[in-house]
């Protein structure tokens, strides 16, 4: 990873690039990622500082979400980053139940992340997941769990890097179209 990379709270200020990679067709959800791209343009075009507001809902208060099938499901507590090195490399994002490391089966992992591919290679997705392990540690959590297709070779190793261990391979909730994914579990 080179020099100045961060994660940043989504504001105002690095709005602008997130758009762009947004624009020139990126998501950050590899699931149902072209129309999870078109909504968040369509959310920041909308109102700007309510889709930067809710990339924070450490109580998991927001509405629930729409699956790729459109079942509408529960949302728990969590937060989005932004990866940035001087400009808006990908984002991650991290989700919790309180008082326990387990996740509801509708929540594929603690941590997603995507990285725009100008900066693929360069371990921003592995330096934005050790980031959030003191955090997933504060909260009391002993493990935390991140899922990957198993032909997502690039994701595979990043979790591997982080100190993930495959732990099974499962089938998705119908919601995310029923396929076969693996889970990975890091322990803190």
């Amino acid at each position: 990873m080179s020099g100045t990379f961060s994660l940043v709270v989504p504001s105002m200020d690095h709005l602008p690039a997130y758009r762009a990679a947004l624009e020139m067709g990126w998501s950050p959800n590899n699931i149902d990622g072209e129309k999870t791209r078109l909504a968040e343009l369509a959310a920041i075009d909308s109102d700007a500082p309510a889709f930067l507001t809710a990339s924070d809902d450490p109580e998991g208060r927001l509405p629930g979400y729409t699956a790729p099938d459109g079942t509408v499901l529960p949302r728990i507590p969590g937060y989005r980053r932004w990866m940035w090195d001087g400009d808006f490399c990908g984002s991650i994002s991290f989700r919790w139940l309180p008082g326990t490391s387990d996740l509801p089966p509708h929540v594929l992992g603690h941590i997603g992340f995507a990285v725009i591919p100008a900066k693929r290679g360069n371990g921003y997705a592995a330096g934005a997941v050790m980031a959030l392990l003191p955090d997933a540690r504060s909260r009391g959590l002993s493990y935390i769990e991140i899922t990957a297709n198993e032909d997502n070779l690039p994701s595979r190793r990043t979790i591997e890097r982080c100190g993930g261990v495959l732990i099974e391979r499962f089938t998705k909730i119908a919601a995310y179209g029923g396929a076969e994914s693996l889970r990975y579990r890091i322990a803190l």
